[in-house]
């Protein structure tokens, strides 16, 4: 059976072809299905000038998107968040939320087209595609940051742990001085103890040596 496909059909052809199949693949799947007609002079004609005006339409929608691209050069797009400690956000930036960012700069794209893998949770700078047509995609820089509540919340946690450390070196040197300070006293002590334990003739002598002189 002769027919020309209406629309690409894998391991067949692609819109427009002219092909053979069997009968019953024809009769049964592909003319039922839409995807192909009878191959008769005027159905091939008829076909192939709807294929030309598909073509036309599509790389006028790829001109399109590449001049609305254009568009997007530079943009960057800031969202203030709650974040945590470690930098994890309370939350997340989604495809929506870009989506309106976009649109508060007047661009319009669905948010179906931004391309995330997964919502954004860590503070950071994201390149984030969207995809305007098939063959053409933007770029846009995504900036995720603490808000202000998190950034004061930041500052004191780190005044905090610059106090306990204060606090740590100040205890370290008290300690340090006061076991100098017994070390002294220890010393001091050993003196005396050896000066009452000496032998009263070493005594004795030194003192005559002392009227001697």
């Amino acid at each position: 059976m002769r027919l020309i496909l209406r629309k690409d059909v894998e391991h067949l052809g692609e819109v427009g072809d002219v092909v053979e199949v069997a009968d019953g693949y024809g009769l049964n799947y592909l003319i039922p299905k839409g995807l192909a007609l009878h191959a008769t002079a005027s159905t091939v004609r008829a076909t192939q000038h709807e294929q030309r005006l598909r073509d036309a339409q599509i790389q006028a929608a790829k001109r399109s998107a590449q001049d609305y691209a254009g568009e997007f050069s530079g943009v960057e797009l800031e969202f203030s968040m709650r974040v945590g400690a470690d930098g994890r956000l309370f939350g997340s930036v989604t495809n929506r939320m870009i989506e309106d960012a976009l649109l508060e700069k007047g661009l319009q794209v669905n948010r179906r087209k931004i391309v995330l893998d997964e919502p954004i949770k860590m503070v950071g700078t994201y390149d984030v595609d969207i995809r305007l047509h098939q063959e053409v995609r933007a770029s846009v820089q995504v900036k995720v940051m603490p808000d202000e509540a998190s950034m004061a919340a930041e500052a004191e946690a780190e005044e905090a742990a610059a106090e306990t450390e204060e606090a740590a070196v100040a205890e370290t040197a008290e300690a340090s001085e006061a076991e100098d300070e017994v070390q002294a006293e220890a010393t001091a002590e050993a003196g005396d103890t050896a000066l009452e334990d000496e032998p009263e003739e070493s005594r004795d002598a030194e003192s005559e040596e002392e009227k001697s002189e």
